[in-house]
Formats: C-alpha cells, sequence, structure tokens
C-alpha cells in the first residue's frame, strides 16, 4: 500500500557497511557491528525456529550414531537426511549428499524447507518462503539497530523488547510484510525503539466506541465537535490514500504528537508509556507470525463479553494473579478497522507490592537482568513458577468456562526482589475463548497447547538448559495433578501433547486464527 506520512518517522539509517575491524579489536559501545557477523547471527537466529517447525511437523528422527558430538539426525519426506546441533535451538543444518555432510546456509534451508513440504503435501506456496527470507533479513536489520541503540531501563520493557528469535516454533517469526526497513524499523520493539503517538481529532458523528476509553481523552484537548483519537505512525502509514477524504472533508484532522514517548512491546502494534502507565492496542495491516494483525470487527464487537468473562473468573479467583483487562475502544465508523485504537489496563495497583513484571517469552529469550540467569535453586524457582502460572489459569477453565491464551507473549510473570516468581499477569481478550461457544475438549486441547507446549515447556527447557542435570518435569506433574479437572488425569496419562503446526498452516494457506495439531511426545508422561 501507498505510504501517507502525518508525521516523518525517526530517523533511521540503512544498516551500514563497515570495513572489517582488525584482529582482536573490540568494538566500542554502540559502534555498528561488522556486517559479516551480523549476516551470521541472522542466519542462526532465522533458521533456529524454522528448522524447529521441519523438525516437528514433517521429519522423522532417527537414531544418532554418536550422541555426545550435540547432533541429531532426521529422515524428510522423500528420503534426504538432515542433521542439527541441539534439540531446543537447533543449529548448523547439514544435509547428506554423496557420502558427506554439507553445511546449509539460510538460503540454502529455505529451499530445502520448500522442496520438502511441496513434495509433503503435494502443494506449492512460493509466497511463504518469501516470507521467511524477509524474516531473517528482519533479524538482521534488527541487529544492526539494536547494537547502537539504549535499551530500556527496567526488566519489564527489556524483557518485552528482548525477542529477537521470538517465536521458536514459527517459519518466519520476525517477519514485517515485506516492506521496506525503513517503514518498520523506527516501530521495532527488537530495536528498542521509543516515538510519540500521532493525535487526531476524529468528528463527534463519526466516533464508535465501547467501553471505558476515558484514557484517550486525557491524552490531550481535541476541538469543539472532536473526540481524541491517537494513531500509531505506522499505522496511518499502512493506511495510505483510504484516509484521504476524512482529512479533505475534515471528519479527520492532525492535531500533532503526544508530549511523551511509548515502548513498543513485543506484539508490535501494542505499545507501553511507563509515564501514564497506558496500555493501548492498534490495527497493522502487517503479517506477524500467522496473521494479519488488524483489529477486526468481529473481535471487537465480542470484546466487552469475553473481557468481562476473564475479568470475573479472575476476580473471583482469590489469589494474587490478575486479569489486565481490555476496556474499551474507540474508532471512526469510516475506517472502522484500521483506525481502531484498544485500551488496556496498566500495571498501577495490580501487581505485587515489590515486585516487577516480565514477560514469559522474554524470560525464555533471554534479557540483561533475567532472574533465569541468576537461579541458586532451579526447583524452588520452577515450583515457585508453576505455583503462580497454572492455577489460575486451569480454574479460569474449570470454574468459568473462560479459555485463556496463556502463551508466552500473553502471559507476565511477577518476581520479587529476589527473582522468585510470586504473581502472574495474562492479558489479551482477543485471544480468549468461552465455553460453550467453543467445545470443551476444544477448548481443553487449546489450552493444554497454549499453557503447556507454548509456555511451560519453552521455560522449563530455558531452566533445564542453565541447571545441567535438573529434570523439570516431576514438579510440573505435581502441581497439575493438584487440580480436581476430570482432564488432568488424561494429560498425565497420555503420551502426547498436542503441538500446533505452523509451518503447515501457512504452507498450506490455512486461515491464522485456525489451530491444527499433531502429537508431540509429551514430557509429562510416566516414564
Amino acid at each position: 500500500m501507498d505510504r501517507v506520512d502525518l508525521i516523518p518517522p525517526p530517523a533511521v539509517a540503512a544498516p551500514p557497511a563497515v570495513a572489517a575491524p582488525p584482529a582482536g579489536a573490540v568494538p566500542p559501545a554502540g559502534a555498528a557491528p561488522h556486517a559479516a557477523d551480523v549476516a551470521e547471527r541472522a542466519d542462526a537466529l532465522a533458521a533456529a525456529p524454522l528448522l524447529n517447525c521441519l523438525l516437528r511437523e514433517v521429519a522423522e528422527p532417527l537414531p544418532s550414531p554418536a550422541p555426545d558430538d550435540g547432533r541429531f539426525r532426521y529422515r524428510l519426506p522423500g528420503g534426504a537426511l538432515l542433521r542439527v546441533r541441539g534439540r531446543r535451538r537447533p543449529a548448523e543444518p547439514e544435509l547428506y549428499e554423496a557420502g558427506s555432510w554439507r553445511r546449509l546456509g539460510h538460503a540454502e534451508l529455505v529451499e530445502l524447507v520448500a522442496t520438502t513440504l511441496h513434495r509433503h503435501t503435494g502443494a506449492a506456496n512460493p509466497a511463504l518462503p518469501a516470507e521467511m527470507t524477509d524474516s531473517r533479513d528482519a533479524v538482521a536489520a534488527l541487529l544492526t539497530a539494536r547494537a547502537q541503540a539504549g535499551p530500556p531501563d527496567g526488566g519489564y520493557l527489556r524483557s518485552e523488547q528482548s525477542l529477537l528469535t521470538g517465536h521458536p516454533h514459527h517459519p518466519a517469526p520476525k517477519a514485517r510484510g515485506g516492506g521496506p526497513v525503513a517503514r518498520w524499523l523506527p516501530y521495532a520493539p527488537e530495536a528498542h525503539a521509543r516515538f510519540p503517538l500521532v493525535l487526531l481529532g476524529l468528528r463527534e458523528d463519526a466516533v464508535v466506541e465501547e467501553g471505558d476509553v476515558s484514557a484517550l481523552d486525557a491524552l490531550g484537548t481535541a476541538p469543539r465537535g472532536y473526540r481524541l483519537l491517537p494513531a500509531h505512525p505506522w499505522q496511518l502509514g499502512l493506511a495510505g490514500p483510504r484516509l484521504g477524504p476524512a482529512f479533505a472533508d475534515g471528519r479527520l484532522v492532525r492535531l500533532g504528537t503526544t508530549g511523551f514517548d511509548v515502548w513498543p512491546t513485543a506484539a508490535v502494534r501494542t505499545v507501553y508509556a511507563p509515564e501514564r502507565d497506558l496500555c493501548l492496542k492498534f490495527s497493522l495491516d502487517v503479517r506477524i507470525t500467522n496473521d494479519v494483525r488488524r483489529l477486526w470487527r468481529h473481535d471487537l464487537l465480542r470484546l466487552r463479553r469475553t473481557d468481562a468473562a476473564a475479568a470475573r473468573a479472575f476476580a473471583s479467583g482469590g489469589g494474587p494473579a490478575v486479569w489486565l483487562s481490555d476496556r474499551g475502544y474507540r474508532t471512526a465508523a469510516f475506517a472502522f478497522e484500521e483506525l481502531a485504537v484498544l485500551v488496556r489496563d496498566g500495571f498501577d495497583g495490580r501487581v505485587a507490592p515489590g515486585a516487577t513484571p516480565l514477560l514469559a517469552a522474554g524470560l525464555v529469550e533471554g534479557f540483561d537482568g533475567s532472574p533465569l540467569d541468576a537461579v541458586p535453586d532451579p526447583a524452588a524457582w520452577w515450583e515457585a513458577y508453576l505455583r503462580t502460572v497454572v492455577p489460575p489459569a486451569l480454574a479460569a477453565f474449570a470454574d468459568h468456562g473462560v479459555v485463556l491464551e496463556a502463551h508466552l507473549q500473553n502471559t507476565l510473570v511477577a518476581v520479587d526482589a529476589d527473582g522468585m516468581p510470586v504473581q502472574a499477569l495474562f492479558r489479551d481478550a482477543e485471544g480468549v475463548k468461552l465455553l460453550p461457544d467453543v467445545t470443551r475438549a476444544a477448548g481443553w486441547e487449546r489450552l493444554v497447547y497454549c499453557l503447556v507446549v507454548n509456555h511451560l515447556w519453552e521455560v522449563a527447557e530455558a531452566l533445564a538448559e542453565r541447571s545441567p542435570g535438573f529434570d523439570p518435569w516431576p514438579a510440573a506433574r505435581r502441581e497439575l495433578a493438584r487440580h480436581d479437572l476430570p482432564e488432568v488425569a488424561g494429560l498425565l496419562a497420555s503420551p502426547t501433547l498436542p503441538g500446533k503446526t505452523n509451518l503447515l498452516l501457512r504452507w498450506t494457506g490455512a486461515d491464522g486464527a485456525d489451530a491444527r495439531y499433531l502429537p508431540l511426545p509429551s514430557p509429562l508422561a510416566p516414564s
């Protein structure tokens, strides 16, 4: 789409070409990293989630002749042999050809994945390989920008802006719609971006809103007959010429920008303003992971119902867990989805005293100051984490029929001054499902995938990786067994867990909200 710049984006230079430093030289802080180093690291960061998808969804694991070397072998559809180093974040892919192993670069890996999926499904999809390449190139741009940017103060925002790898089982987790780097990089959380919001005046006869959006009116002063409507600069650029007539006839007027910066969070289109304790979610016509990240009309129209159900579930829970409510939305009748903005609860009065909320996905990815880097007793830390996260998610399902999308990016875990988990905070009513809108079986499967496979499994492996010899799964079995749900016994007895097939979903062009699962060997299963 054409871009309409209402304000110029923050200046972002193209990744510079720099000469190789002398041997042994250490680049100064804030200096641009060497291009070859960026390329190598971008390849590795982009390859890991792509390999995770390929190996989970279509490959057959084989006995490894020398398991102690950290390499694992797989047979792909059609008979090709692939080996990688490591399991949690597989690296150094090699293909067996003409009697020897040949290392694959990222471009060759993308080609191998495309060939394999074509053979496996009988379908072609030239768009997805381009998206995989876009994701890798985005990582390279993020690495260069991040090396020259200052990280935010405080653990919360550092955890939100830490996701250079992103979704660990998605083929293109960092793709940004294929647009020029200069269009999206000024607003990228992974580059430690911060920026003001655009303030628009929306004529009152065109306002559509629901719920509590009073926080929007506190952002400035609107002319008589208008209401304030903040907008994400990238959102406005993507809306393009569609908004031109509204500016021409006075339904929209430009009012400048906010007098404070906001920080984009892991979701990219959601921002947080620490000075105002204000969290806002915007529409972006960009595919990020499986979905085009627009605030869709059907989701906004059911927002109050799903949010209210989640809020009731947590209000009656009796524990410290918190639901961060999506209070309401405001938009324009003539651009309902394009200009929508959603107001979400901040942290004041909701986080336990003295505790710091951290994004669960940030704990898995790693960031400066992460409590996982200084855990004196992994068993005690893990048991506290499980006590914090598991009971409220299961109680919402069992007692209220609320299926939380309790995955890594929708869960915050507050830790005390010693880094111990003390409170869980869940968010995003858009992802909530309610019984009986979905069947109990489908709701349980979704909860198990989001909470156990996408979330607990990843945190468990990250902790175990830092604590050799530590087995996190007996404690997980004990915590789950404490809850009197008929489904729990089946979960603990099952040899498998549901794993979402993001690669196959994207390859076959399934709807982004669709979910298809394949059975994964369960670490919870009795030995």
